[in-house]
């Protein structure tokens, strides 16, 4: 059942970085949009993002009730090495929700629209970037719990450079699926140009921000080159998520956009796959060379059992439901 159990967890984080990803990246691109563009670009990424707007931090949640119950000293792990980006985080994300539910449901339409506004963008900016860096920190060999001071323990264990190239990263990637995922809501050529034209912009961003944490990797003393390239899993991952960009190019010049959310959201389950799998199951690694394992630092197996089961009766009442709100919201878009 352990494996049950890690492999809702993956999914829920992947799901997470796709569907919420695009969610963030939507206040990205808009805030990135020249302002005579603004306007347009706002109504595509609503219609983009009305489908999973409503459950897309349903994965988040998923994947922290999963620490906490199955692996209790890896959550606490987190929660205390990382408890500043993760409170900021978690700030971004309700003073997100918060804009842009006044942003767009407000009865009054005053000035405290633009005061909305600014919060929507610049915590959707935000928010994704304090993510990678979590994420960064939990392989860089940066936690170390034999530190002393202050700074050492809770504030150099996550800001480095590397995890600033990694928070890059994941803002350019949140940009990027959201870019891709609007091309299929423009409603006529002149939109479908300006999201083509945005979604190449956020391609060269993916790209240079990625050879950034190669860099900075490299520069750290990360073995990422290695945990990429050094067997054929991860060579094969990161041919596909190239291949993936090149047939989503081909469709964007070719204008057939069919396939694009569906190479999008598998181009980055490649990027996770190649950055992770090397390591797996050890989940944090820390500065003084040891390691927290989601198969040796688990909960007993009883509480295992449990969460296993939880999970999977749990999906069978909420994945069809999701797919049912998806659903929904494209036929009233049609309509």
């Amino acid at each position: 059942m352990i494996y049950v159990v890690i492999g809702f967890l993956w999914l829920s984080i992947c799901l997470y970085v796709i569907l919420g990803g695009a969610d963030f990246g939507a206040g990205i691109v808009e805030l990135f949009t020249r302002k005579k563009n603004r306007s347009k670009t706002k109504v595509i990424m609503y219609e983009s993002i009305a489908p999973v707007w409503e459950a897309n931090h349903m994965w988040l949640i998923i994947a922290i009730v999963i620490l906490f119950v199955g692996f209790p000293e890896i959550y606490t792990t987190l929660s205390t090495y990382l408890h500043i980006p993760l409170v900021l985080m978690l700030i971004g994300i309700i003073a997100r929700g918060t804009a842009f539910t006044f942003r767009h449901y407000d009865a009054v339409k005053d000035e405290w629209q633009n005061v909305y506004t600014q919060i929507f963008y610049f915590s959707s900016l935000l928010t994704p970037f304090f993510l990678g860096l979590i994420a960064a920190a939990t392989i860089s060999h940066s936690i170390n719990p034999d530190a002393k001071g202050f700074l050492d323990l809770y504030i150099f264990s996550w800001l480095n450079w590397f995890g600033v190239a990694v928070g890059l990263f994941t803002i350019s990637i949140c940009a990027y699926v959201a870019s891709i995922f609007a091309l299929r809501e423009t409603v006529d050529r002149l939109e479908l140009s300006l999201m083509i034209k945005k979604s190449k912009q956020t391609m060269i961003f993916v790209v240079i921000t990625g050879a950034l944490v190669f860099l900075t990797a490299y520069l750290s003393d990360i073995p990422l080159i290695m945990w990429v390239f050094s067997k054929p899993l991860g060579i094969m991952a990161t041919s596909f998520a190239t291949i993936c960009l090149i047939l989503i190019f081909r469709a964007m010049n070719t204008r057939k956009l069919l396939p694009v959310r569906a190479l999008a959201g598998f181009q980055v389950i490649m990027i996770l796959v190649a950055a992770t799998y090397q390591h797996n199951p050890n989940i944090i690694l820390f500065g003084n060379g040891q390691h927290l394992s989601l198969l040796e630092h688990v909960a007993a197996p009883k509480t295992i059992s449990a969460l296993g089961w939880a999970l999977i009766l749990g999906s069978i009442f909420i994945l069809p439901f999701l797919f049912y709100l998806m659903a929904s919201f494209s036929k009233l878009r049609r309509n």
